[in-house]
């Protein structure tokens, strides 16, 4: 089983990001773990991280025909990006869409979310370690699909 986990624009700056939304873990940290968790799983895991739209939607063009499932983070990218969410409908694969923060208790166009309505799911407001939930849950979700 092989996921791919994709994070859009400054999710490559955690760690210096304002720590009350987004911890003070870095990018680095959350790839180490997630490699972990994955191994645990025996889960083969991709990680890929742009500042760019449209060379996330370029990438899962390219790599979900060899894959199972997508953890993303879209970022910013989430409340706007339909040529993401074009891509993502067209992959045919099943995603959740992870959040470090809760998008539902900030500002309110961060509730506004064009990746949700293509997710099986969403993860948000539990931290870096989402990431870790969100992986468990593609997981449980491809095992109990198949």
């Amino acid at each position: 089983m092989k996921i791919l986990i994709i994070n859009g624009p400054n999710l490559n700056n955690l760690g210096n990001r304002d720590s009350s939304h987004y911890g003070s873990e870095s990018y680095e940290d959350i790839v180490q773990s997630v490699r972990n968790q994955a191994a645990t799983l025996s889960v083969d895991v991709s990680f890929f991280q742009s500042n760019s739209e449209g060379e996330l939607v370029t990438f899962i063009q390219k790599e979900s025909k060899t894959c199972d499932g997508i953890v993303i983070n879209a970022g910013a990218i989430t409340h706007y990006g339909l040529s993401l969410k074009d891509c993502l409908l067209d992959a045919r694969i099943p995603l959740v869409e992870i959040h470090i923060s809760n998008i539902h208790k900030r500002e309110a166009y961060r509730r506004n979310s064009v990746v949700e309505s293509v997710s099986v799911g969403q993860v948000a407001g539990f931290g870096t370690r989402g990431y870790i939930y969100a992986l468990e849950l593609m997981v449980n979700y491809l095992k109990n699909e198949s």
